[in-house]
């Protein structure tokens, strides 16, 4: 095939010479392709900045009182002027690709990996580095026998925010279109890439020598798995595989699936963290987010997380309750939204995260946008992660971060002011109402207000909090009338005796970490969530 035909957007560099050794050789563009590539690759930064810095201009030439008929004569001409040098520097690369025999072996493997589809193809195409576009779909969302999205449909229904009693969760996404026009633009203009900076091209862009030398890590030293998976509504996910099964260490048998931050990607985030630890990995990267296709708005982040979940039931063949999930910071909303979808799984762990979205968006804008910036999370970027841990009943462990200076409301040294606080009295209260009593909120927010691992343990011993016998409680309890959270443990107990339960509970799903909010969590910290 040609190359100036169906892949004539292909930009590709061999991370390895799969046919002809197994040493490193990275593949040398012809000088037309250099130079033709160079001008393409330009213009896509110098199209960025503008489209960026476009309402810039345009309140710009609104105030100089410039007629809009000329601003879109003016845009016009300059988009048809365009065209044609556009179109020589694809045809330039589409010569210089089709006189290089190294792209020519390429063509042909990416070929047979669309035509025939077998793991030995795909085994050789791995050996790639390439536009993510171009490589063939290894799971879709409707191969497997069940799936959040699947049941919607069988329903007759599309995502939505309402609530499924069926399946005993709720999404709370809300619909595409608003009433209220301005927030829908604040939403889909700066206000979604404000909240995923890592969708935004210039960023990408220059953080890829970096995520390519990531994912060259992980496909080499640890025997990495790529694979695409097509969601419910069109996007595709690029995510990460690392097989640790047939190791000797225990661990490997558990899976753990992270969930990356707001500018994070697999190939660099927080998924070293539990392969460090030994454990089998699976990460993937948000929708917009380097080889992944879409945006990274609420609905689209859950389908993503939905199909991320059957790949690794049905395709990889790990059971539900050998899932481990793992987020760090605005990655506990997929996390959230799976743990409340597929409850059977093994734990959650939380890292750095926040049980709502509204406080922290109210810190970074100014006071006057109050109810503007309220309405719009509430309508487009709902990331309530406390209303969905709620819906959760097996093991949560959440990490806090002593001086996180992201998801704290105030200032980075008020410890009270971490959402993460939020996050644990939200899950005790919801999961222990007759311990969360007046006494046991205080003596818990008491505890969270400790700054040193000293002054945490001063307060606990002050309580006089026996452990043996706090547990003994909460089995006894369990096994007598222990069902579903919420239970009523604690309603015919002593105020001493609540407080004494009250402050276990919080130390178990509650782990201090000394560390700023982008401090990689070390793999000896990374620990599972405590379960009776």
């Amino acid at each position: 095939m040609c190359p100036c035909g169906k892949y004539q957007y292909l930009k590709i560099k061999l991370s390895k010479c799969p046919i002809s050794s197994q040493q490193e050789s990275y593949y040398q563009p012809r000088s037309l392709e250099k130079h033709a590539d160079s001008v393409l690759a330009l213009a896509s930064v110098l199209w960025s900045i503008s489209y960026y810095s476009s309402p810039l201009a345009v309140f710009y030439l609104y105030r100089k009182g410039m007629e809009l008929l000329l601003c879109v004569n003016a845009l016009g001409g300059s988009a048809g002027l365009r065209l044609p040098s556009q179109k020589c520097c694809l045809f330039f690369p589409g010569i210089g690709r089709w006189t290089n025999p190294q792209y020519i072996q390429f063509i042909t493997i990416l070929e047979d990996a669309h035509r025939y589809g077998t793991s030995e193809h795909k085994k050789k195409l791995a050996s790639y580095n390439f536009d993510f576009r171009s490589w063939p779909v290894d799971f879709r969302w409707d191969e497997a026998t069940t799936s959040y999205c699947k049941d919607l449909h069988e329903f007759g229904k599309l995502m939505s925010c309402e609530f499924i009693k069926e399946r005993e969760y709720t999404v709370r996404l809300q619909p595409l279109f608003s009433s209220f026009l301005n927030s829908y633009i604040v939403a889909h203009t700066f206000g979604r890439r404000m909240l995923y900076p890592g969708s935004m091209y210039l960023l990408q862009k220059a953080l890829m020598p970096v995520l390519l030398q990531g994912q060259a890590r992980l496909v080499e030293e640890c025997n990495g798995k790529r694979a695409k998976l097509a969601t419910c509504d069109g996007n595709e996910i690029d995510t990460m595989f690392m097989d640790r099964r047939e190791t000797s260490e225990p661990q490997g048998q558990k899976l753990v699936i992270c969930c990356e931050g707001n500018a994070g990607f697999y190939e660099i985030g927080c998924l070293s963290t539990p392969l460090d630890a030994g454990y089998s990995v699976l990460g993937w990267n948000h929708p917009g987010f380097a080889g992944s296709t879409g945006v990274p708005l609420p609905q689209n982040e859950a389908n993503a997380m939905d199909v991320v979940m059957q790949y690794a039931i049905h395709r990889l063949g790990f059971l539900p309750e050998d899932i481990l999930l793992y987020a760090w910071s605005i990655g506990g909303f997929t996390a959230t939204w799976a743990a409340m979808s597929y409850p059977d799984i093994s734990g959650l762990i939380l890292d750095a995260s926040f049980d709502d979205l509204v406080p922290l968006a109210l810190k970074v804008m100014p006071e006057s946008w109050r109810g503007l910036v309220t309405r719009t999370v509430r309508q487009h970027l709902n990331l309530n992660n406390g209303e969905q841990l709620c819906w959760y009943q097996g093991p949560v462990l959440l990490v806090r971060r002593t001086k996180d200076e992201i998801i704290t409301t105030t200032v980075p040294d008020d410890i009270m002011s971490n959402r993460g606080n939020n996050l644990l009295l939200k899950l005790l209260t919801h999961r222990y109402p007759k311990v969360m009593a007046e006494e046991g909120v205080r003596v818990v927010r008491e505890w969270l207000g400790a700054s040193t691992p000293m002054e945490e343990a001063s307060i606990y011993s002050s309580y006089e909090v026996e452990d043996d016998w706090c547990l003994s409680v909460l089995k006894s309890y369990k096994a007598e009338d222990g069902g579903e959270f919420p239970w009523s443990v604690g309603e015919d107990m002593t105020p001493e005796g609540r407080r004494q339960l009250a402050l276990f509970l919080a130390r178990k799903h509650l782990q201090n970490f000394e560390a700023t909010h982008c401090t990689p969590l070390p793999s000896q910290e990374f620990n599972l969530p405590w379960s009776l």
